[in-house]
Formats: structure tokens, C-alpha cells, sequence
């Protein structure tokens, strides 16, 4: 005899539903922690952009002639350093409160979270120019305000919250089974 497959578990009448999964939905402080998780990243990012960036402490090239900001093709990888970050940490941080097909963040919690990343992104600009004021060599700015180690394409600041934006809308797309094996998948019973 075969039965048919069942996706989940039997309901039998005069016993309660149950749900089918037992998760803790999410509440609003849920998304305020991961709000202020995502803010607070930029601190790290900044610190990150710093050591990488050329006219930082240069740490990614290690060649002495991008080390100082007078030289102006380390301007542009510079920038293009916070935009490689913020695009990663906007990724992470997407795929971080996207959720899964059953629990998908409410308009109200994406745009928290698009507003944290915002928030991620300033405080990665101010800590990296912050930490090139404390650790980094005083640079001369008469030439050009971009001798300091700065940012000089504003642009880069959108990258982190429109790629949190695009994590969550992908996910809503293609939500997958968020990694889970399928419970109660097709039996096949002899009897």
C-alpha cells in the first residue's frame, strides 16, 4: 500500500494546531539589536579602511610612493578602498537580517536597516579620518584638502545601505530553504 506524501506534520481533529516550525519570530527589539550591530560595524570598517587604504597606513600595497596622500593616484583606490568594505559589510549585513521564506523582514524593519547601513557608512568615513588624525603622519593640505587622508567621492557612503537594499530584495526573490533540510519530505510506506 502506498500513502501519499505529506509536507509537515498531520493535523487530527480535536487536537490543537501546532505550528509547523517552533521558531521565535523575531520582535521589534530583534531588529533594533541587528540596527544597532550594523551601525556599530563601522567602526571596524573605518579602522579597516585606514590600514588598507593607500595614503592610510597602506598595509594593502605596501609601496612607500602611495604611502602619502601628495600623491594623487592614491586618491581614487583610496576611495575605492571604503567602497570594496562598505559593499562587503552591506552583504553581510543584508543576508544577516534577510531572513528566510517564512520570516521575511516587514517594510518597516528594511528600512531601519537601510538607515543602519547609512548610519555604518558615515561612521566608517569618520573613523578612518579620525584614525588618520591620531595614527597617521600631519599631512600639508594647502594644495588640496585631499592630501589628508579623506574621501573624496561622497557617492561610496550609498554603497553600504543600497547593497544591504539589494541583499534583502534578492532574498525575497529567491528565498531558498535557508540552508534547513526539508522536514517530512515524500515516504513511501509498505504495508
Amino acid at each position: 500500500m502506498t500513502q501519499s506524501a505529506i509536507d509537515g506534520p498531520v493535523h487530527h481533529a480535536g487536537e490543537p494546531a501546532q505550528p509547523a516550525h517552533s521558531e521565535r519570530q523575531p520582535g521589534p527589539g530583534g531588529t533594533w539589536r541587528k540596527a544597532a550591530v550594523i551601525a556599530a560595524a563601522g567602526v571596524p570598517v573605518g579602522l579597516l579602511w585606514w590600514l588598507l587604504a593607500p595614503s592610510g597606513l597602506n598595509v594593502l600595497t605596501g609601496n612607500p610612493d602611495l604611502a602619502a596622500g601628495t600623491n594623487t593616484a592614491t586618491w581614487l583606490p583610496r576611495d575605492l578602498v571604503l567602497a570594496g568594505l562598505c559593499l562587503l559589510a552591506g552583504c553581510i549585513a543584508g543576508s544577516f537580517v534577510a531572513g528566510n521564506k517564512h520570516q521575511q523582514p516587514g517594510p518597516g524593519a528594511v528600512i531601519l536597516v537601510v538607515l543602519a547601513g547609512a548610519a555604518g557608512a558615515l561612521i566608517a568615513w569618520g573613523t578612518g579620518v579620525l584614525s588618520a588624525q591620531w595614527w597617521g603622519a600631519p599631512a600639508d593640505t594647502s594644495a588640496s584638502a585631499s592630501v589628508a587622508f579623506s574621501l573624496r567621492s561622497y557617492a561610496v557612503l550609498a554603497i553600504w545601505p543600497a547593497a544591504i537594499a539589494l541583499a534583502i530584495f534578492l532574498n525575497s526573490l529567491f528565498p531558498g530553504n535557508g540552508g534547513k533540510p526539508r522536514r517530512g519530505g515524500a515516504r513511501k510506506m509498505i504495508g
